[in-house]
């Protein structure tokens, strides 16, 4: 079975139905399951008509938007493979994605994207032509002779396709289970990204095996926010909810997930563990600020809910008692909060990073389950995910269907399966350290307990030394600290030093409230931020989180500083997945970490 089979066999099945929504006027307006097709056919037939050649590559720089897909599945259909490119991405990156890829054509979504494209084109060896999703671009731009629009290209498509009828179905039917589909250039935490090659039965494949774990179905809609540059939106987001023939609701943008989930009413959502982060900030702070009666009924409510998620964990049921107190909790604080998330969501799903285990008790205990899986881009994604029936917190849940993984002696996870990458592009040195006996090396520590559920502790290259010789995952203790209603960000740093330090990036909106009702004096933040009672506060707060859960005293902060700004992308400190970029954040900060050893 190859994607764009999977794709039309829905079509097939589902014709009219819904099969996206997006807004359009200030209003979510839908998208048929023939709609979607008869878009795929005049695009690939435009492609067509350019002289694509089966396995050629086009690159794909675009936000979330139903063209993304639809041009995704028509450059499947002409038997190419596509290269997705971050939006966030600076022209320098673009070059080096559209070069290495190989790639002749690259889609842009907006006037914006144009202009950055243009920029380097001329360092661009083999691009010919750049496709223009937007309407009302700047005709100055069009002028560029490799410049078309999407609806100039679909035209020609439709011209096309009345000259050689049945020449999709032809190439459809000769796509190849082990035949390229993508080239995803990993983030690049560290050097140059590579390029991860996954193909048709990759993806189908993982759909399976995810489908069989976690019940989604044509009933279902999906919140689609996540960059489709990424491979875990791509795959849980996108491919699996046609397989399932669900429908894919597309968010406007970051910032306004939380007004169109309240739009649109997903059943089920994709995320990163930050936005559950803030979720939960939010719900916390909303009961802080609320009036006495208010207050203490939603810290009861809260109390409640831990009481809850104990249960689960030691696997007992609650007493009569609690379980009355949990429907009234329920009733009362609970069920607003649903209405917040669209007031029919089923559960979120979460990955890319690891998610705080009291993230997923809150929402577990709040009847809004957050399934947490694993998975890397070469891995298709899932590995393993947890299921609203098997869910243990703390892990990443048991693995899915057909996939293998092994602990080697170093603690790291190796991984064998069908949805493997067959390995990195035009990079067979790479391969060949990715791969030890037939198993993928993913690079993560973690374990494998009695039950089947796989923890992940840390990332290998993370990892911290001290100079006493002392193994450090960072991540562990940056989750606990996270946790704190003061602190937004926090990165550890310490590899051949005496003592582990931070990096602490501040909650600035609630840093002020608490200086404002302690009457600290400042002028500005990093004046907030220098002053002796802050510093004081901080190293509260670290002790606080570091007594509460017993942190070694060789893993423990001993000296941070305050940073005046968050970590961004514009500052290539964090990936557009919200991964921290560690050598280039520790580099941007090397000589006030070095003062802080002398």
């Amino acid at each position: 079975m190859n994607l764009v089979q999977m794709f039309f066999d829905q079509v097939d099945r589902y014709g009219n139905d819904r099969a996206m929504m997006v807004k359009r006027g200030g209003a979510y307006a839908d998208i048929s399951w023939n709609e979607w097709a008869e878009e795929v056919r005049h695009i690939a037939a435009g492609l067509l008509s350019r002289g694509l050649q089966p396995g050629d590559k086009v690159a794909l720089l675009s936000e979330n938007r139903p063209e993304w897909a639809f041009i995704d599945l028509a450059i499947l259909n002409t038997g190419g493979a596509d290269v997705p490119v971050y939006p966030t991405n600076r022209p320098s990156q673009v070059v080096y994605i559209v070069n290495d890829s190989e790639s002749a054509v690259i889609f842009v979504s907006t006037e914006e994207q144009l202009r950055k494209v243009l920029e380097v084109k001329k360092s661009c060896s083999r691009l010919k032509t750049i496709v223009v999703i937007d309407h009302g671009v700047d005709d100055a731009l069009l002028a560029d002779e490799s410049v078309i629009t999407l609806s100039f290209l679909e035209a020609e498509g439709k011209s096309w396709l009345q000259q050689n009828p049945g020449k999709l179905d032809e190439l459809k039917a000769q796509i190849k289970a082990d035949d390229l589909a993508t080239i995803i250039y990993t983030s690049g935490t560290t050097g140059d990204p590579k390029g991860v090659m996954l193909t048709h039965e990759n993806f189908y494949r993982n759909c399976q095996g995810s489908a069989s774990r976690i019940v989604v179905n044509h009933d279902d809609i999906a919140l689609s926010h996540l960059p489709l540059s990424h491979v875990l939106e791509r795959m849980a987001g996108y491919y699996l909810m046609i397989y399932v023939g669900a429908t894919i609701a597309y968010a406007e943008a970051i910032d306004t997930v939380p007004l169109n989930m309240e739009e649109v009413g997903p059943t089920v959502m994709v995320s990163v563990p930050r936005l559950f982060e803030k979720i939960y900030a939010k719900i916390y702070d909303a009961a802080l600020h609320s009036s006495g009666l208010k207050r203490r009924l939603m810290f009861w409510a809260f109390g409640v809910a831990d009481k809850i998620a104990v249960c689960k964990e030691e696997k007992k049921e609650p007493s009569v008692f609690l379980a009355w107190q949990y429907g009234l909790a329920k009733k009362l604080v609970f069920s607003k909060m649903g209405e917040k998330l669209g007031g029919r969501l089923r559960f979120f799903v979460s990955g890319g990073a690891p998610l705080p285990k009291k993230i997923a008790e809150f929402f577990y205990a709040t009847g809004y389950f957050i399934l947490e899986g694993y998975g890397l881009t070469e891995t298709s994604p899932v590995l393993a995910v947890n299921t609203p029936e098997e869910l243990k917190f703390g892990t990443v849940g048991k693995l899915i269907p057909d996939v293998q993984v092994k602990i080697a002696d170093d603690g790291e996870i190796l991984a064998k399966g069908p949805n493997i990458t067959p390995g990195y592009y035009k990079n067979p040195e790479a391969t060949r350290d990715a791969f030890v006996d037939g198993w993928f090396c993913t690079g993560d520590i973690g374990n494998l307990d009695d039950e089947g559920y796989l923890s992940i502790t840390d990332r290998k290259k993370d990892l911290i030394v001290t100079a006493g010789g002392k193994n450090i995952a960072p991540q562990h203790l940056e989750n606990l600290l996270k946790m704190d209603e003061y602190i937004s960000e926090v990165m550890l740093y310490g590899d051949k030093q005496r003592f582990v330090s931070a990096l602490l990036v501040p909650d600035y909106e609630r840093l002020e409230e608490y200086a404002l009702d302690h009457d600290v004096l400042y002028t500005d933040i990093r004046g907030l931020l220098e002053d002796p009672e802050i510093i004081r506060f901080f190293e509260q707060r670290f002790e606080k989180v570091q007594e509460e859960n017993e942190i070694p005293g060789y893993e423990q902060v001993k000296k941070f500083i305050l940073l005046d700004s968050d970590f961004s992308m514009d500052k290539e400190e964090i990936t557009p997945t919200l991964k921290l970029r560690r050598k280039i954040v520790t580099a941007k900060y090397q000589q006030q970490l070095d003062a802080l050893y002398e």
